[in-house]
């Protein structure tokens, strides 16, 4: 069977691995981003990455899943956070495929997580899904049919950014948000705090976790209640690392979701949990990969 690379850009990680024809990862790695010596060093780490793999094996696709807004048509970074300098204009495609002479596709890691959650996840089977992650920030991407819908710019569900009572959806439902409020509360630095400490708090019965928690699921409630009202999608699959909660926080979601949406849609949306952890990004751009090659082929 053919073999890929396939390899998942964060701005604290890269995940890597060779993923099978029939979507079997073979091998998985990961390494630091080293994300503030910006967008030239990140480049130069894929290109180990990708001739390490080259070099064990014959490889016929180079799959890349990035932070950032991604042109797919030119696989090339157009825009980016702060957190990776001179990160916007990094051009994978053209230059994997220039050094190793293997097509390469390249593509938003929030899309690539839609897309492993469709192709073989939580949300497979559906027409419209939603898929949010929840972690520092919040991402979304909407897949229709197996496709990415991207908007006219190619930046359709930077839900992120979602205005809500307060602030930015992100800034008031992420993981970093729900960091900051408990240090705040208890007069400590953030430093001394991280998801899973709170998470274990609130299990143990500490009010002040318990409540930010709370809120955090209410805003996040609120936030996917008011895309639901112009998607009305038929799933909503919840990742990120926050989302290792589910136990904890299935209920409180849920009902935050069904407070904010009226009967009709919320008796048709169904709330799931990604399937794939830390595998999404690279799965998701195996899957890009293997779609853009079936439509070159069609052409």
């Amino acid at each position: 069977m053919n073999r890929y690379v396939s390899v998942d850009i964060g701005g604290t990680a890269i995940k890597y691995g060779v993923i099978r024809e029939d979507g079997e990862i073979l091998r998985k790695n990961v390494m630091n981003t080293e994300a503030q010596k910006g967008g030239p060093a990140i480049l130069s780490k894929v290109q180990k990455i990708v001739e390490e793999c080259c070099v064990k094996e014959e490889i016929c696709g180079i799959c890349i899943s990035t932070a950032g807004v991604v042109d797919v048509k030119t696989g090339t970074v157009t825009h980016s956070a702060p957190l990776i300098p001179d990160y916007a204009g990094t051009e994978y495609k053209k230059t994997l495929e220039h050094r190793f002479q293997i097509p390469c596709e390249v593509e938003n890691d929030v899309n690539c997580a839609g897309l492993a959650e469709y192709y073989s996840g939580a949300s497979s089977g559906s027409r419209v899904a939603l898929m949010l992650t929840v972690g520092t920030g919040i991402g979304g991407s909407i897949v229709i049919d197996g496709e990415i819908f991207r908007g006219i710019s190619g930046s359709a569900c930077e839900v992120g950014y979602m205005n809500l009572p307060g602030g930015e959806f992100q800034s008031l439902g992420a993981a970093s948000a729900l960091i900051k409020k408990v240090a705040a509360w208890k007069k400590e630095p953030k430093e001394l705090w991280n998801g899973y400490r709170i998470f274990e708090a609130a299990k143990g019965g500490d009010q002040l976790c318990r409540r930010a928690v709370e809120e955090m699921t209410d805003v996040l409630g609120l936030g996917i209640a008011n895309i639901c009202y112009v998607l009305n999608p038929e799933v909503v699959v919840l990742g990120g690392g926050i989302m290792a909660q589910k136990t904890y926080l299935k209920e409180g979601i849920e009902q935050a979701v069904a407070k904010y949406l009226i009967p009709q849609i919320a008796c048709r949306t169904r709330l799931a949990f990604a399937k794939h952890g830390n595998d999404a990004g690279m799965l998701g751009a195996f899957y890009h990969f293997k779609h853009c090659r079936a439509q070159n082929e069609s052409v």
